[in-house]
């Protein structure tokens, strides 16, 4: 290597738009080391060669991405591996992004759209037996703990030769809300079930029949907590509350296996009228 050809780190950093501090945290953390680190005081000296690769390392943190996944990236064996790793982050910021687009358009609505666009019915929900899995959810894994065993039941309710009953449905105790975990069951209602052993979280159940206060949900999961909060505000100004969970019924609007596509009816048990 001639000296010509070496950058000290403040040349390297002018160059590259990478503080000096950052350049050393880098190199610390293994993302970008120095072609060369003098043994006599330490400096640190790079490559013209490696300006490219310590732009690459700036874009990438400037989209979000963790020192862990840039070091994965800058010390991939090919190609194809850190392409792939790119567009493994590149996916996340779209998920992200769509989510922040859905958070934005709730605010414009919880502004412009009063409370009392959601109607509230009461109706008597009868007892059904169903098939059921019950088990102890944290708020964080809710949504993809709901998906993952409502898809198990419909593939049980197919396997076993059953007829559905109603459409699926779902109890959230009171813990659920005030803890952000607690036991929550999914079920799919049935009218017929064939006999033989069902899989190990799967049970056979009746869930219990109530007189409920319903309003119907048909909007982003994002502004399901402005129908909870009208419901609520409708029960408790009538003082009709009842113990027991909430419960919520997902009425199909295509294909029942498609689970995406749904309203939400959302049940409140209130005292018999």
């Amino acid at each position: 290597m001639t000296t010509t050809a070496k950058l000290s780190i403040g040349d390297f950093s002018r160059m590259t738009y990478l503080s000096v501090k950052a350049l050393r945290h880098y190199h610390d953390v293994g993302v970008l080391e120095p072609a060369e680190i003098d043994p006599a005081n330490g400096y640190r000296f790079y490559l013209p060669s490696q300006v490219g690769l310590a732009q690459m390392i700036r874009r990438l943190r400037d989209l979000g991405m963790p020192l862990e996944e840039v070091r994965t990236i800058v010390q991939a064996p090919d190609a194809t591996a850190r392409d792939e790793a790119l567009v493994a982050h590149l996916r996340r910021m779209e998920a992200q992004l769509e989510a922040t687009q859905q958070t934005v358009a709730s605010l414009r609505t919880l502004l412009q759209q009063p409370d009392d666009s959601f109607p509230v019915t009461e109706r008597d929900i009868a007892a059904t037996p169903a098939l059921a899995i019950r088990e102890h959810v944290k708020g964080a894994d809710a949504v993809a703990w709901w998906m993952e065993a409502l898809g198990l039941l419909h593939k049980t309710l197919r396997e076993s030769g059953g007829r559905r009953g109603g459409p699926d449905g779902a109890l959230f105790p009171v813990e659920f809300f005030e803890d952000e975990e607690g036991e929550v069951t999914v079920f799919v209602p049935v009218t017929e079930l064939a006999a033989g052993s069902l899989p190990g979280r799967v049970i056979a159940t009746v869930v219990p029949g109530i007189r409920a206060a319903v309003a119907v949900h048909d909007g982003p999961f994002g502004d399901l907590d402005r129908t909870y909060g009208a419901l609520g505000t409708w029960v408790l100004e009538r003082a009709a509350g009842a113990p027991g969970p909430i419960r919520e019924y997902y009425l199909p609007t295509g294909d029942p296996d498609d689970l995406l596509a749904h309203t939400t009816e959302v049940c409140w048990p209130v005292l018999p009228g």
